[in-house]
């Protein structure tokens, strides 16, 4: 865990994919119980996801959004992943990361940032039931967006999706990370590279770490059992970060809007399993168009 926030910042290495090729074997496949609490945590996490996402509207502040997030979790018996979170001195304040505009991740609920026609927002919610985590993000528009915007974030979650494809028993990290970074480029937008998906479980991170770049068929491989979150961090023109004053907000440098789609997911033979679906959805189908067409 790196002590600037929740996501790896060091850039992942050649090295490091070595040290993980060691690591590999230390990864915990989840049990059957385990995997029913993780599908449990994981409809919390994206029940309170949907509906925090169709609050989003030009004039709330994010302050507004981060208690309306808090209160969701509460009426759901289930508890916030964030806030508490400890990196080094500094404590984590909020129940959800909202991440506006430049704002890659992390970004705190302020009653002084409303949103305005135009904005995207970056909507984390992480959330500990039952002593497992459920992660997922998603970037909502507010009010009519540019096209290229637009474009963005329809781009970023077909990356996502594109991950997941490769999220299979016996492909390799690389492989994940290839589909991101290939679909992203190819579209003319950058990856971040400061910032990683991950494993997850009973803590919100867990080996291994998957990178939205990469060489297929490099990394650890993947097993049977393994649950993992994907979640490319796509800017519109330069992977460069920047901290925010607040040690929290990671922001983009050149100041262009970037976007954030993540699904917590178990590995399986043939396709993974996304377990980060909203209560009366059946499947995990691309958000995008729905929750434009609501906002």
């Amino acid at each position: 865990m790196n002590p600037q926030g929740f996501e790896m910042r060091i850039p992942f290495s050649i090295a490091r994919f070595c040290f993980y090729r060691v690591l590999t074997n230390l990864v915990i496949c989840k049990t059957f119980k385990q995997k029913e609490k993780m599908r449990q945590a994981g409809r919390a996490a994206a029940t309170v996801l949907h509906k925090l996402c169709a609050m989003v509207e030009a004039g709330i502040s994010t302050l507004d959004l981060d208690e309306a997030g808090g209160k969701l979790m509460e009426e759901a018996g289930v508890t916030s992943a964030c806030r508490g979170y400890r990196a080094g001195s500094k404590v984590f304040p909020c129940y959800t990361c909202l991440s506006v505009n430049e704002e890659i991740v992390h970004g705190i609920g302020l009653p002084e940032r409303k949103l305005v026609s135009g904005d995207i927002i970056s909507v984390d919610v992480c959330i500990s039931c039952d002593g497992y985590i459920g992660d997922n993000c998603r970037t909502v528009p507010v009010g009519n967006v540019s096209p290229e915007v637009e474009r963005l974030l329809q781009v970023t979650e077909e990356s996502l999706f594109l991950g997941i494809d490769q999220a299979v028993h016996k492909n390799r990290v690389g492989d994940v990370s290839r589909a991101v970074q290939s679909h992203v480029e190819d579209a003319g937008f950058a990856v971040i590279t400061n910032f990683v998906g991950h494993g997850v479980g009973k803590t919100l991170h867990e080996d291994p770490q998957i990178p939205n770049y990469g060489q297929a068929g490099s990394g650890p491989k993947l097993k049977k059992g393994m649950a993992v979150c994907i979640e490319p961090m796509v800017n519109t023109k330069s992977s460069k970060v920047k901290m925010g004053e607040d040690g929290w907000t990671a922001l983009a440098v050149d100041g262009m809007p970037s976007a954030h789609f993540e699904h917590t997911l178990l590995v399986d033979e043939e396709r993974a399993e996304i377990i980060t679906i909203p209560e009366g959805f059946e499947k995990a189908e691309p958000f995008f168009g729905a929750v434009a067409a609501t906002v």
